[in-house]
């Protein structure tokens, strides 16, 4: 039987006879309302049932000659093996829908937000998948995503951005491993994906400390550009407080005066804002009750309040305030941070003879040793309150 041709479909009428393929048994092109269409039939008998079945590959001329003998084809090749395909097309039908990584990745994240104390690291979590993995598998299936798959996300960063590779690659297997646990996929492609990438510069070589200023330049540089009453503002006023009381960024421009307790020189900060999910209690030496005494009156919840706005400042009002005074730091060509005078404020405690233990509890930094932890029962507040003293004294010297 001859094949079945474009210009004779073209040419079919409603009241045509139906036209077989002539190359695919059981497939033909049936007549529609309109000249030059029809639409595709395979007939077969089910190796299941042993009943004449009959199975629509769609319409001429939108699926044309060649596609139509392809899916028929494909289904022959499935009888041939004993498979209804009109049945596995229904068993596919009523399959749960496997979900793209994106897809997966956006729930995850709706999943795990509210778990997160931080709004910002629940932001840059998904950031980064956004910026790194969706243009690459975010609309592949989560069981058809393969290991080079995960390699071609991360090869780009993978030697240059090393510590946003390792988050990502993080991020990556906790999508995949959410899969795996609701039965989408059969493994995490993301364990073994070092083995087709090459080896990293161990974390030791390319970790990067937040630049410090030397202890020793920082009154001057406080007298300087910090605390002259001719440019006294918010952020100055928060970056000595800063300085002050060893504390992080986060957790100063946050604080609320509910926190404070004038009465016994206490700043307790919550768990809820701390980096390690415990209160943390600051002793205030007194140059630090004084700034606190100048902000009353400015907003009734913040200490530190956005002029403009009257929220809480961004980090980068303190990063361009030390750009801009040029707070130059220990690493050659590089300004201060903010962070960094944590680091100041612990080589002063180091190199003055102060207690290590007062000096890691005044930075709330956690014990690393677990048995040594189990015995820490007290913050040794009071014992705290003359290092911070000590330390506001020599600022102001």
């Amino acid at each position: 039987m001859a094949i079945l041709t474009d210009a004779k479909a073209r040419n079919m009428k409603p009241d045509s006879e139906i036209l077989p393929h002539g190359g695919i048994t059981g497939l033909a092109l049936h007549p529609s309302t309109t000249k030059g269409s029809g639409k595709w039939v395979l007939r077969f008998t089910s190796p299941i049932t042993d009943k004449r079945r009959k199975a629509g590959l769609g319409s001429y001329p939108e699926v044309g000659i060649a596609e139509a003998a392809k899916l028929a084809a494909q289904m022959r090749e499935l009888i041939a093996k004993g498979i209804d395909p009109l049945l596995e097309k229904e068993k596919d039908k009523d399959a749960p829908k496997i979900p793209t990584f994106q897809k997966a990745a956006e729930i995850l994240h709706a999943d795990l937000l509210p778990g997160w104390k931080s709004k910002k690291h629940g932001q840059q979590w998904i950031n980064t998948l956004v910026e790194y993995a969706f243009p690459a598998i975010g609309n592949l299936p989560l069981d058809k995503i393969q290991p080079r798959h995960i390699a071609d996300v991360l090869r780009p960063i993978w030697l240059d951005k090393a510590e946003t590779a390792s988050r990502v690659k993080q991020r990556l297997h906790a999508v995949i491993a959410w899969g795996w646990a609701h039965g989408h996929c059969q493994s995490n492609p993301v364990d073994v994906v070092t083995h087709l990438l090459p080896q990293q510069p161990s974390k030791s070589v390319r970790t990067q400390h937040h630049p410090a200023m030397p202890w020793r330049n920082i009154p001057d540089f406080l007298a300087r550009h910090v605390c002259s009453e001719q440019f006294e503002n918010v952020t100055r006023a928060m970056l000595e407080f800063l300085i002050l009381t060893a504390a992080r960024s986060g957790e100063v421009r946050g604080m609320k005066w509910s926190e404070v307790d004038f009465g016994k020189a206490i700043w307790t900060v919550p768990a809820e804002r701390m980096k390690a999910p415990f209160v943390h209690r600051v002793p205030l030496s007194q140059p630090a009750i004084s700034i606190l005494r100048k902000q009353m009156g400015k907003h009734d919840e913040l200490v530190f309040p956005s002029p403009r706005d009257e929220v809480e400042l961004s980090d980068m009002a303190l990063t361009e305030f030390l750009r801009d005074a040029n707070a130059l730091s220990d690493t050659p060509n590089r300004v201060a941070t903010a962070h960094g005078f944590r680091s100041s404020f612990r080589d002063w405690c180091s190199e003055n003879g102060h207690s290590r233990d007062l000096a890691e509890r005044s930075l709330a930094h956690q014990v690393e040793n677990k048995v040594e932890a189990a015995y820490h029962r007290t913050d040794l507040l009071e014992q705290r309150r003359p290092l911070m003293q000590a330390w506001a004294d020599f600022l102001k010297s």
